[in-house]
């Protein structure tokens, strides 16, 4: 079995690029980290960092080691915590599985809820909207946005949580703001600021969307979340098409543009585990979402 902390140092020099920014972050001394990642390269069998001019890079051997043993590193972090809770005598553990902007406007909330009206419960919280990622088992609690044609995974019960309509963001100085709403189609001559993935559930619903309306949008700009798109569109590049949970804290220079003709709207809804649903704190979870989203 490979070394967690060899591969957490040599992690960190993938990450900074440098042996004395892993040292610098890690607080060791170059040497140190040196001989780490030189007793990794022992243990692998592998050549995994090379010299490039003053400085070094990782190897397209290393640089595939990094990536792959995130999952792993995560998971005995998780392990360390379950070990750190049983010890505290937290013996109840509930996953929730959400998406950024969920994660944002509501999590916090009902984490603070749960940790002070549950203190022996272990709560975990997990992304479910990265791409090619996933998580080690699916989550006791999972709030997710309807896609067509998505399966059910069996245990579980779905229950309709809100319907979350879409907007335009665009600059205070863009014609249409300050408007009513908007029909779609009189934005197809503008440029466009993507937000999100091209094939995750948000980008799925745009892109229908525009297809309704009658043409495909001209991105100038790939931002892969909200917040860097509101950051291009701030400085009056582009405009980008959000939904309304996403736009709770704008820049000040931007407007909201109400959409009709049609109006994009995505479909939150959430997975409970069956087995777990009569639990407290799960019906806990299930009544605090239900006040954050009316």
């Amino acid at each position: 079995m490979l070394d967690p902390q060899r591969l957490r140092t040599f992690r960190s020099v993938v990450a900074t690029g440098s042996i004395q920014g892993a040292a610098d972050q890690l607080r060791l001394t170059p040497s140190a980290v040196s001989q780490q990642v030189a007793a990794l390269q022992r243990e692998t069998g592998l050549t995994l960092i090379e010299r490039v001019g003053r400085g070094i890079r990782p190897t397209p051997a290393g640089m595939r080691l990094a990536v792959a043993s995130g999952e792993t590193l995560r998971g005995l972090a998780r392990l360390g915590a379950l070990v750190r809770d049983l010890r505290e005598g937290r013996t109840g553990h509930l996953t929730i599985g959400h998406f950024a902007s969920a994660g944002l406007a509501w999590m916090p909330t009902i984490v603070a809820s749960l940790r002070k009206e549950f203190p022996d419960v272990m709560v975990e919280l997990v992304l479910n909207d990265v791409p090619g990622g996933s998580t080690l088992s699916q989550p006791d609690i999972d709030v997710r946005i309807a896609v067509a044609g998505e399966s059910q995974p069996p245990g579980f019960s779905r229950l309709p949580l809100v319907d979350d309509p879409f907007v335009m963001v665009v600059h205070k100085r863009h014609p249409f703001a300050g408007a009513g709403a908007v029909p779609l189609a009189e934005f197809r001559d503008e440029e466009f600021v993507a937000n999100d993935f091209a094939d995750s559930a948000v980008a799925i619903i745009q892109a229908l969307a525009y297809a309704a309306a009658g043409f495909s949008p001209r991105y100038i700009v790939q931002a892969a979340d909200h917040h860097t798109a509101l950051a291009f569109v701030a400085r009056g590049i582009g405009v980008t098409m959000l939904p309304v949970l996403a736009t709770a804290d704008l820049p000040g220079n931007v407007r909201v543009v109400a959409l009709t003709d049609p109006v994009p709207v995505r479909h939150i809804y959430l997975l409970i585990r069956e087995a777990i649903a009569a639990a407290p704190a799960a019906r806990r979870v299930l009544d605090l979402l239900r006040d954050v989203t009316t």
